[in-house]
């Protein structure tokens, strides 16, 4: 079992982050909180620029639930097809626009209940609302958070959820904002999950993972900046 992180080390570890990339943003397009959801929702066993590719056309035309519903099942599935499992993802968005606009007079609940009582919403697409289009400091944990916290023994955990709550538990308030979108750039090109490119990481010395990678793949390493415009 290597040796927790300690709280100096914690705050280290987002100290360098922090450095390399100040305010990051989420990959993913969106026009307002409520294309956000859309986006989130979409993008579940999906790349992120798989989901801006298809919802670029879509969210110029379809902006509120209203939008969504008057589109209809069926004209959603022709602009999101491109993605994977589309077909239950288009059911899903629909359902959740027709609660937002009963329940919710049309706008995106901003309490974590609510939002996960939405169809095709999870805790991990509702902490990803609360964070991006609130401003809370919620932690979304995906696959690439789950492996850094795990790889680099920061926060270690069996699952998504022990994983979210040992993070919440360690990082420093100062750095809760942004920690979710700086885990994930990082496991997304720097810490990746075949040959992670350690002998360029800034973490290499704090880092837990014993199989270091020698030797530089062909990949440029980077922690690559999110574009910062709303879109």
């Amino acid at each position: 079992m290597p040796k927790p992180f300690s709280k100096a080390e914690v705050a280290d570890f987002f100290a360098r982050l922090k450095k390399i990339d100040p305010e990051p943003k989420t990959e993913l397009h969106y026009v307002n909180p409520y294309t956000l959801l859309v986006a989130v929702a979409l993008s579940a066993q999906a790349t992120d620029k798989g989901v801006n590719k298809a919802t670029a056309p879509l969210f110029k035309t379809v902006k509120t639930p209203e939008q969504m519903l008057a589109l209809g099942e069926a004209g959603l599935t022709e602009y999101i097809k491109t993605i994977g499992l589309y077909r239950g993802k288009a059911k899903n968005v629909i359902a959740a626009a027709r609660m937002l606009v009963e329940k919710h007079g049309g706008q995106v609940p901003k309490d974590r209940a609510a939002l996960e009582e939405l169809p095709g919403v999870g805790r991990k697409t509702a902490n990803v609302v609360l964070n991006v289009a609130f401003g809370e400091p919620t932690i979304a944990v995906d696959t690439h958070i789950f492996r850094v916290s795990n790889r680099t023994g920061l926060a270690p955990g069996k699952d998504v959820l022990a994983v979210e709550l040992k993070l919440e538990q360690v990082v420093p308030d100062a750095y809760k904002l942004h920690a979710h979108h700086w885990l994930i750039l990082h496991g997304r090109y720097t810490c990746v999950a075949r040959k992670p490119l350690c002998p360029t990481c800034v973490e290499r010395d704090l880092c837990r993972f014993t199989d270091k990678t020698k030797e530089l793949t062909a990949e440029k390493p980077r922690l690559k900046t999110a574009s910062r415009a709303k879109r």
